[in-house]
């Protein structure tokens, strides 16, 4: 299936430019030079990935992301722009942007941070369409947000629910302090602080107390693993 971006970019060279080279990557393009014009366009919900230009005419590219995620609609964003110090970057991802590259850009990074986008949509629409996940004899409910171990209710707070639920999605695998630092705190630096083992130890009180068998298992110089060895 081919996959549809828009691009709203108000210098047609630039839009040229990236309608080009997506064609030739197989992505099918619209184009819109006009912030009202591709906030509708993006409101149909039809598209895979946006491009936005921040600076355009008519509505800028923060507020029309931010209207999108108003709608909540969450279509994979990119903002392009020549504004780029940490502190543009920060508005733009606050803005509701998925993903910020600074112009000029080459080509090549650009289409790997669409594919990114679009790899990183595709798993989360695979999570949500799960809402039970067992390991062993752990059973997690994603709706009810309830988990049981042998039958038994398991009472966590809502950061040790979600550190589980990351951990039981990688079940069997090694998950590292850096992974679940990005994905349960979003941090994507290293804090200098021992939080990630804090709440490993938290939960695996509350996962192993009372039985048997280990389930969370640390792996040395590496990370944790969620799994119920025989």
């Amino acid at each position: 299936m081919t996959r549809k971006i828009l691009i709203v970019e108000d210098d047609a060279a630039t839009a040229a430019y990236l309608a080009k080279g997506l064609g030739e990557a197989g992505f099918s393009v619209q184009e819109s030079a006009d912030g009202r014009d591709g906030l509708f366009l993006a409101s149909e919900g039809i598209f895979d990935a946006l491009i936005v230009d921040r600076m355009l005419p008519g509505l800028d590219g923060l507020a029309m992301l931010g209207a999108l995620r108003a709608a909540n609609i969450r279509t994979p964003a990119l903002i392009l722009s020549a504004l780029g110090t940490v502190d543009d970057r920060v508005k733009g991802l606050r803005a509701g942007a998925d993903d910020y590259l600074t112009k000029p850009f080459s080509f090549a990074e650009l289409l790997a941070r669409v594919e990114a986008l679009l790899r990183r949509a595709e798993g989360n629409a695979a999570e949500v369409q799960t809402t039970r996940l067992t390991v062993g004899d752990l059973e997690i409910d994603l709706l009810a947000r309830s988990v049981t171990r042998q039958g038994r209710a398991i009472l966590l707070g809502a950061r040790e629910f979600n550190l589980l639920e990351f951990l039981a999605r990688h079940a069997g695998q090694v998950v590292t302090r850096t992974m679940m630092l990005e994905k349960i705190w979003n941090y994507h630096f290293d804090p200098g602080s021992n939080v990630v083992d804090v709440h490993i130890g938290r939960l695996r009180r509350k996962l192993e107390e009372g039985f048997a068998s280990p389930i969370l298992h640390t792996v040395r110089g590496a990370g944790y693993r969620l799994a119920l060895d025989t």
